[in-house]
């Protein structure tokens, strides 16, 4: 049977066909687009970007382990080692290779062998047993303790008692191996810094530093089969000469919590593990000596065990920093200040027997500073007394007592400290007297030995001079002269001529300087009269010596002052590719004083005569030396003895160096000129 459809049914029969072809059609689209996405992320999953998820691939089964860049050494100006490196030896619990059940065991064997030896493994708990072994809190360890306690660890009341943080630390550790209290002692102590430390698969835990090559033999042989202690050779930092200058070199320490994130915050790799500039050059070159840290990325398999090492990135050792010190000036500052500071004392402790206190008994420190004239840079600064940097360096018995020395030998006088300078400050007011027109070369004023225009401010001469004029009174060091050119001159003109010289204004040293103080600029209360007692050198005025020795130069190079500085040049590690050095031909100029050369020559001519006049107050030290010296001698009162201080520049035709000296409580002046002509003697037998 024939059916036929009518014409409607056939248009209906046609769309249908037609709405599925398109429908067919649009699937098509949908599926070829959707296989092009899935090919467009494949290439870029596999070819675009493979290599980084390749990496990523790699480190979700891997740890990336830091390596140790070589530190960069610091020399004198002649390549004479000041801070050095030296191969030493430390024992290391590497977590990759640690078998976790293995580590207490580990850690008590590696005790017992270190201490048969009588040498030391790394014990910052500040718990220790008593005779009863009870737990209790080691000495000198307050900051330690505190920390202990503290919401960030322990999180503990502040009286806590030891045995309450033990018992803390023993659940937090569940510590076992074990035998005696002694034992679990130790174990919390190991454990504790694995933590401090941040103990993981990439960063190893150093358990003992510095340990001898005996040592090694011993640790290497009874660690045999036991995965996961490592002997390591590393660099240790080293000062041929300790004593030379621990001041300016600085010394290295562990990182601290602000350091470690600050150092990441300023983009650069460092470990808790790793050591940091403190102070001085080390601190202030960190970035130039650290180097960069290399990288080896280690793979494990799903049960723990190491399988290979995927890749590795080299270390780049650190740069060598030369210094503008001379080793063997250093070596004469060191040794003429703590002779002259004896002398001094021995003096002192004689005529006080004679005739009372304040001759010089209580002299026990000072420093001096020589610098370049023609850079401004420096050849020697010492500061008495000094201490040893290598024994430093250990923060043991030998750091404890230089913090509880009552002379402070760890205080940098020669850069930090600021002494009332006394009348070595007069060449400096003579100056801006000159310049304003207060007074000139034919300017007398009579000294009665008592200086009383402000009754509640009179300024005692050590003479009586009579009618006296410039040349004679800075040669006598007459201070009737100077109160009334003070007073003339006024206390607002007179700061600013001494910060253009340097006083009172840092110096521009690379390292920590100190400041100083300027009378009236700095001071809190000022009267009228004081100004005379500034004018002078008293006051408020206190200067660090190598302002002084800046200021002498200033003097010496016709009033241009120049930016002091103590670096040299700095080089690769191998010392072969230069990539700083400071311009000696054109050296950094902060400022001139403003003074014209007329009368800058008046004043040199005055401190010329310091040392030439049968009068003058260095004619006993320097009438007779060989070497044409311009100078200035200061007495500044303060408690106790007077203070001595010196600047002197040679020679006084070609000046090369320039020198301030300061002896506290020296009393007499032949001392601190003696710091001086010990240096002047040493220099140009040299040159």
């Amino acid at each position: 049977m024939i059916i036929t459809l009518s014409n409607e049914e056939k248009e209906k029969k046609l769309r249908e066909k037609r709405f599925l072809q398109r429908r067919s059609t649009i699937c098509v689209i949908i599926l070829a687009v959707v296989f092009l996405g899935f090919a467009v992320r494949l290439y870029k999953w596999q070819v675009i970007e493979g290599a980084q998820y390749k990496k990523l691939a790699t480190t979700s089964t891997a740890y990336t382990v830091t390596t140790d860049a070589t530190r960069g050494e610091i020399l004198d100006c002649n390549g004479k080692g000041l801070a050095v490196n030296r191969t030493g030896y430390r024992i290391a619990i590497d977590k990759l290779f640690m078998k976790p059940e293995k580590l207490n065991s580990t850690i008590l064997s590696l005790i017992k062998l270190v201490e048969n030896r009588k040498e030391k493994w790394i014990d910052v708990l500040p718990i220790k047993l008593d005779s009863k072994e009870k737990f209790v809190f080691r000495k000198n360890m307050t900051a330690e303790i505190k920390a202990l306690k503290s919401a960030e660890f322990l999180d503990l009341k502040p009286e806590s008692t030891a045995e309450e943080c033990a018992k803390q630390l023993i659940d937090r550790y569940e510590p076992d191996s074990y035998k005696t209290k002694k034992e679990l002692r130790n174990l919390l102590s190991v454990r504790y810094n694995m933590e401090l430390n941040a103990y993981s698969n990439t960063i190893p835990y150093i358990f003992a530093k510095n340990i001898s090559p005996e040592m090694v033999a011993i640790v290497s042989e009874n660690t045999q089969g036991i995965s996961g202690v490592d002997i390591q050779t590393f660099l240790t930092r080293k000062s041929p000469n300790g004593s030379l200058a621990p001041h300016i070199i600085g010394a290295l320490g562990s990182i601290s919590q602000e350091e470690y994130e600050k150092k990441t915050k300023e983009g650069k790799n460092y470990g808790f593990n790793d050591l940091i500039g403190k102070f001085g050059v080390e601190s202030a070159y960190e970035d130039e000596l650290k180097g960069v840290g290399g990288e080896r990325i280690v793979q494990k398999d799903s049960e723990g065990n190491v399988t290979k090492v995927a890749s590795s990135v080299d270390a780049q050792p650190g740069h060598t920093v030369y210094l503008t010190l001379d080793s063997k000036l250093q070596k004469v500052a060191n040794e003429s200040l703590k002779k002259q500071i004896d002398a001094a004392r021995l003096n002192g402790e004689k005529e006080t027997a004679k005739k009372g206190d304040k001759n010089g008994e209580d002299c026990h420190t000072g420093a001096v500073v020589m610098l370049d004239v023609k850079d401004f840079s420096v050849l020697a600064a010492a500061s008495y007394p000094s201490y040893d940097l290598n024994k430093y360096s250990n923060y043991d018995d030998y750091y404890v007592n230089l913090t509880k020395d009552k002379n402070a030998p760890m205080y940098d006088r020669a850069f930090i400290g600021s002494f009332a300078p006394g009348s070595v400050y007069k060449p400096c007011v003579a100056c801006a007297a000159l310049q304003e027109g207060i007074i000139n070369s034919g300017t007398t004023f009579e000294c009665t030995k008592l200086y009383t225009f402000y009754p509640t401010n009179p300024v005692a001469c050590m003479g009586y001079h009579g009618y006296i004029g410039l040349n004679s009174a800075i040669a006598q060091s007459c201070n009737c002269y100077f109160a009334e050119t003070g007073r003339l001159l006024g206390i607002d003109t007179m700061y600013l001529y001494a910060e253009k010289f340097g006083l009172g204004v840092k110096t521009g040293l690379e390292i920590e300087e100190g400041t100083g103080i300027l009378a009236g600029r700095d001071s809190t209360t000022w009267q009228e009269g004081n100004t005379v007692q500034a004018a002078i050198g008293q006051s408020d005025n206190a200067f660090t010596p190598v302002q002084l020795a800046s200021y002498a130069a200033t003097i010496a190079n016709n009033g241009t002052r120049l930016k002091t500085h103590i670096v040299k040049e700095i080089r690769d590690y191998e010392r072969k590719k230069t990539l700083y050095k400071y311009n000696t031909k054109k050296p950094e100029k902060l400022n001139t004083v403003g003074v014209s050369q007329k009368n800058l020559n008046l004043v040199q001519e005055s401190m010329r005569s310091v040392v030439t006049a049968q009068n003058g107050t260095a004619y006993g030290v320097f009438g007779n030396y060989k070497i044409p010296v311009a100078a200035k001698t200061g007495t500044a009162e303060n408690s106790g003895s007077d203070h001595t201080v010196f600047i002197c520049y040679a020679p006084y035709d070609k000046p090369k160096v320039a020198i301030g000296v300061v002896l506290e409580h020296g009393a007499h002046g032949q001392y601190s000129m003696g710091v001086a002509k010990s240096l002047l003697d040493a220099y140009f037998k040299t040159k």
